[in-house]
């Protein structure tokens, strides 16, 4: 009985570009959805008010304190010891920057404090408190 070396080769090699496509198109779902993940994750109740003193449009980078303490800075959760270091690179970099603080109505006083004293060992000066405006009844 004689074999057709043809035929008994079959698949020697597995394909993997479909396994690579798969892959890089699950990457770029993470990539897109992460920010959105974050930001829902992250509650802050912003105190009420009447007035508000924001009425530039000029640049500026958010930073978030929760009630728990935690201060994100741009969308990313950070140590205060990054926090420090963030900051001095801005003072560095960019000391014209504007802040925007949006601390959580049951956040710590000294944590708000905290960040506000980071600032302006940095000479960080321009920074605002974010508060929602109370709708007129």
């Amino acid at each position: 009985m004689a074999f057709n070396s043809q035929e008994d080769e079959g698949i020697n090699e597995i394909n993997i570009t479909p396994f690579v496509d798969v892959v890089l198109v699950l990457l770029v779902i993470f990539m897109v959805t992460a920010p959105a993940m974050i930001k829902e994750s992250l509650k802050v109740n912003l105190p009420k008010t009447l007035t508000s003193d924001i009425t530039s449009k000029a640049a500026s980078l958010g930073i978030a304190i929760t009630k728990e303490g935690q201060v994100v800075l741009a969308g990313r959760l950070l140590s205060e010891e990054a926090l420090q270091e963030e900051f001095s690179k801005i003072s560095r970099q960019a000391p014209e920057t504007n802040f925007l603080l949006s601390a959580d109505t049951d956040a710590r006083h000294g944590d708000v404090v905290r960040v506000i004293d980071l600032l302006k060992k940095n000479n960080l000066n321009r920074f605002a408190l974010q508060v929602e405006k109370v709708k007129n009844q």
